[in-house]
C-alpha cells in the first residue's frame, strides 16, 4: 500500500488537463486565423470585382462618347459639303452675273472654260466613321458589353456562384479539417488573379479609346479651322455678289 500511494502523484492530472486546454486554444486560434484570412481575401476579391464593374462603366461612357463625337464629326462633314456647294452655286451665280452686264463679259464667259463641277453622291452625302484608331477601339469596347451587364450590380442576375464554395468537395484522406478552407482560398485568389487581369485588358482598352478620341478631336479641329476659312470666303463672295447684282 505504501508504495502505490508514494507512486501517486495527483499533479499529473492537472498537467494533463492544462497540456489539453493549451492543444484546444491553439486549435480555435487557428480555425479563428484561417477565418480571418478567408475573410479578408473575399473581401479583396469583392473590392476588385467592384473596382472591375466600375472599369467596364468607364468603357461603357467612353464609347457613348466616342459615338456622339463620331456624330459631331459627321454633321461637320455635312456642313462642309453644303459650304462647298453654296462656293460652286455663287461661281455660276457670278458668271450669269457677268453675262448679263455686258456682251463682253457674256463673251469672255462663253470662251472661258467652265469650272469644274462637283458630281452630288448617288447616296446622298458620305458616311463619315472618324478615324480608324477610334474605330477600332470603339469595336474593341462595344465586345465587353455583355460584361458589363454581369458586372452592374442593378442588372446582373442574382447568382451566388462566385461567392458560394459550399460545394467543393472536402473528401480528402489528408487534413479533412482544413482542406475546404484551403480550396476557397485558392479559389477566391483564382478569382482576384482573373479580375487583375480583365482590369488590366480593360485600362489597355480605355487607353486606346482616349487615344482615338484624341486623334478625333484633332481631326475635328482642323475640320471646323477649314470650315472657318471656307465660310469667311463664302461670305466675301456673298457680299461681292449682292454688290454687283445692285448695280445691274
Amino acid at each position: 500500500m505504501s508504495v502505490a500511494s508514494r507512486s501517486y502523484n495527483p499533479f499529473d492530472e492537472d498537467e494533463e488537463e492544462t497540456r489539453g486546454g493549451g492543444e484546444v486554444r491553439g486549435a480555435e486560434r487557428q480555425r479563428s486565423l484561417q477565418q480571418e484570412v478567408l475573410r479578408r481575401t473575399a473581401a479583396t476579391a469583392d473590392s476588385t470585382a467592384r473596382s472591375l464593374s466600375l472599369l467596364y462603366e468607364s468603357e461603357r461612357i467612353g464609347v457613348a462618347t466616342s459615338e456622339e463625337l463620331v456624330r459631331q464629326g459627321e454633321a461637320l462633314k455635312r456642313t462642309e459639303l453644303m459650304v462647298d456647294k453654296m462656293d460652286q452655286d455663287l461661281k455660276t451665280s457670278q458668271r450669269h452675273i457677268n453675262s448679263i452686264k455686258s456682251v463682253f463679259g457674256g463673251l469672255v464667259n462663253y470662251f472661258k472654260a467652265k469650272p469644274p463641277e462637283n458630281k452630288p453622291e448617288q447616296n446622298g452625302m458620305p458616311e463619315y466613321y472618324g478615324n480608324s484608331r477610334l474605330k477600332e477601339a470603339m469595336m474593341s469596347s462595344k465586345e465587353q458589353d455583355s460584361k458589363y451587364q454581369e458586372s452592374h450590380p442593378n442588372l446582373r442576375r442574382l447568382d451566388n456562384s462566385d461567392s458560394d464554395f459550399s460545394n467543393i468537395d472536402s473528401t480528402s484522406p489528408v487534413q479533412q479539417d482544413t482542406y475546404p478552407k484551403n480550396q476557397c482560398l485558392q479559389a477566391y485568389h483564382k478569382k482576384i488573379d482573373n479580375n487583375l487581369d480583365e482590369m488590366s485588358s480593360g485600362l489597355s482598352r480605355l487607353k486606346n479609346l482616349a487615344l482615338g478620341l484624341q486623334t478625333e478631336i484633332e481631326e475635328q479641329d482642323d475640320m471646323l479651322d477649314r470650315l472657318t476659312k471656307k465660310v469667311e470666303i463664302l461670305d466675301i463672295g456673298i457680299k461681292s455678289t449682292d454688290k454687283k447684282i445692285r448695280q445691274l
